[in-house]
């Protein structure tokens, strides 16, 4: 059988471009220019385009279009040529021309090809939008137009904190909706006693509701700090240029070009003080990094626990049971693994790993510009949409299936060790480490060897180990308070 495939004929056809190493063919459907072109032949590293971070795109495209309305408020912009070049970021924002946004996600120059792509890709769809051919750019230029008043050294960063605002959005509303997955756990477990752990061994009886509803504390927690470390991000170096003195910008142009990218961001974004410091600062992505980290490792603690908590389903805890979404083994019939957790896992020690590079590309700045920053967009942006998924996959397929396994749990705490310390305030500790002893060694319950031995009454035991005590502060009586 002969397999063909169809060819647009545009595919090869192409236009020239020049830039100071000569000419170039882009194919003549290209958005990209020259300087793009450049730059996928130079850095094929990764397979990924920054397309791949659409929030990244939708951000760059929000300074370019916020550059152009404060140059033409300026003087500096002619009003036609601005009004395509906001127009065309405008329809890039709602998801058009991203296939064109093809640069590799790694790459060298400090964002510059990140920054040379976009410039491109605007400026042809404003030249089409003007009634011009790709390519001309007598009319529109990426340089001269679109990136009037930039460089990639502010340009650049200010569209990554945008896009890390964004992500961190999402991760919060995905955080949200795990924590109120796990609450409504607590409510239904909240009647449902079992034993409490330390070290793995068995410690004093708790519920399985106050297991999860903790779960709910911890995720809100992060979700707190994770609200806090975003406020770094809105303070942006937008309008210092090159190294942060602001050559070759408009003095008035920095407050113009900020309230812009207010306006089209909604976001509340700060020039900074210093420009020159904010240029070369990486700082408040390295601290963005370690608290999203901070969120993935307790939430791989929590899919730990999980996973210990569902561990059987004959042989292990068994006091939960999680919903089987899939088949466990192809050699196994009938075995099935807690995927989910394992997955959440798995993006929780990709985000630890991304911790460490972002950490690493912060401290390999030199004097006025941090060059690695591609490799800090590109990790953090990955940390936080990959957690996102993985966090909302967890609150979807998981966490409302968990079941518990009541008379189990039950069952173990009556037969545990670990009743003799709610004793020990009565009957003291000698005592009641004796006790532990002899149930151990005889296979006994506590409650019967406590009876037993005469030190305390049938009615004093069953106030003391009734679960309205156990699972509260009591006084040395045995009552709750």
């Amino acid at each position: 059988m002969t397999i063909t495939h169809s060819v647009k004929p545009t595919e090869f056809v192409t236009r020239t471009e020049h830039d100071l190493l000569g000419d170039l063919e882009i194919p003549v459907g290209a958005y990209y220019g020259v300087h793009t072109l450049r730059a996928v032949q130079n850095f094929p590293i990764s397979g990924t385009p920054i397309a791949h971070h659409g929030e990244l795109v939708r951000a760059m495209v929000a300074v370019k279009a916020s550059a152009a309305i404060a140059n033409r408020d300026l003087g500096l912009l002619d009003p036609r040529i601005a009004g395509a070049i906001i127009t065309a970021c405008e329809e890039i924002r709602d998801g058009g021309l991203h296939e064109h946004f093809v640069v590799d996600v790694i790459q060298g120059g400090a964002g510059t090809s990140t920054n040379m792509n976009t410039n491109e890709v605007v400026a042809n769809r404003a030249l089409e939008l003007l009634g011009h051919d790709r390519g001309d750019y007598r009319y529109v230029h990426p340089l001269e137009h679109v990136n009037l008043g930039q460089s990639t050294n502010d340009a650049y960063p200010t569209a990554v904190k945008i896009a890390t605002i964004t992500a961190l959005g999402g991760l919060h509303d995905s955080l949200a909706r795990l924590a109120a997955a796990f609450a409504a756990k607590a409510v239904e477990f909240a009647d449902h006693i079992k034993m409490g752990r330390t070290q793995l061994q068995d410690a004093v009886p708790m519920t399985l509701g106050q297991e999860f509803g903790t779960y709910a504390v911890m995720i809100g927690e992060d979700i707190a700090r994770l609200d806090e470390v975003a406020l770094l991000a809105r303070e942006i170096n937008l309008g210092g240029t090159a190294i942060g003195t602001g050559l070759n910008s408009h003095p008035d142009y920095a407050r113009r070009v900020c309230a812009a990218l207010r306006s089209i961001t909604g976001m509340e974004l700060v020039t900074a003080e210093d420009l020159v410091e904010a240029t070369q600062d990486v700082g408040a992505f390295v601290q963005i990094s370690g608290t999203v980290k901070r969120a993935a490792v307790k939430l791989s603690k929590i899919c730990n626990d999980l996973r210990l908590l569902s561990s059987g389903p004959r042989a292990g805890l068994a006091e939960i049971g999680l919903p089987a979404v899939q088949a466990g083994s192809s050699i196994m019939p009938g075995k099935v693994n807690p995927v989910v957790p394992e997955a959440v896992s798995q993006v929780a020690f990709e985000v630890i790993g991304n911790d460490i590079a972002i950490t690493m590309a912060a401290e390999g700045g030199q004097l006025q510009l941090n060059a690695f920053e591609p490799l800090i967009a590109h990790k953090l942006l990955e940390s936080i949409t990959h957690l996102s998924a993985a966090v909302d996959t967890l609150a979807t397929r998981c966490v409302p299936g968990i079941t518990a396994n009541v008379d189990h749990m039950r069952k173990a705490v009556d037969n545990s060790i670990g009743l003799i310390t709610a004793l020990n305030p009565h009957i003291g500790y000698e005592a009641a480490t004796a006790l532990a002893a002899r149930a151990l060694d005889s296979d006994r319950t506590v409650t019967e060897l406590t009876r037993e031995s005469g030190l305390l009454t049938r009615e004093q035991l069953d106030m003391i180990l009734s679960p309205n005590n156990l699972l509260r502060p009591s006084t040395r009586g045995g009552e709750s308070v």
